[in-house]
């Protein structure tokens, strides 16, 4: 079994090549990290569970998160500027490729009534932006040991210049993207 680095260097690079006529290696597009968002603020008040919630995240990355900080008071939501609303993780070289991996092979396959990411979940720059609605789906998470349920969101920036070009990657590396438009 080939890993998502391997298949990219062996095979997409090639073949995105051929498809859009690139005549050097190093344009072809590729992705340059993956970050982790979780939004905390309804955990704000209880620090337990935003400990829990941090070490979820670690967990599942395999790296340590950072708190950050909200820019600006929003009354409506309770906030205030630097109040910590979120925690994030950016993962870049064999760390982003392992998280790929288990997102992809484990991860993925794991959702209840998954029909694939839609084509849209690709932006005009070719990155991939993909909501988690269960953190469960991680091999890692033991079911017994969560205290509360939260969602993250899961960015992929790559360097493709376009959507098509993005969408060629994902495909390429076995992102489980739909075939049709979706409406």
């Amino acid at each position: 079994m080939t890993s998502i680095k391997e298949k990219y260097n062996k095979t997409v690079v090639a073949e995105m090549k051929k498809q859009f006529a690139f005549k050097n290696d190093l344009v072809v597009p590729k992705i340059e990290k993956v970050v982790l968002n979780a939004g905390i603020g309804k955990f704000v008040k209880d620090s337990a569970l935003v400990k829990d919630v941090f070490n979820t995240l670690k967990m599942i990355s395999g790296q340590k998160p950072v708190m950050t900080k909200s820019k600006k008071s929003i009354a409506g939501f309770k906030t205030r500027e630097g109040l910590e609303i979120g925690i994030k993780v950016t993962l870049r070289g064999k760390r982003k490729w392992d998280f790929l991996e288990r997102l992809v092979g484990a991860a993925i396959p794991r959702v209840r009534d998954f029909q694939g990411i839609k084509i849209s979940a690709v932006d005009d720059k070719g990155n991939l932006n993909i909501g988690i609605k269960d953190h469960l789906i991680f091999p890692e998470i033991s079911p017994e040991q969560v205290k509360t349920n939260f969602s993250f969101q899961v960015n992929v920036a790559t360097t493709a210049e376009n959507q098509e070009q993005g969408l060629a990657l994902f495909r390429g590396l076995g992102f489980p993207i739909e075939k049709k438009v979706s409406k």
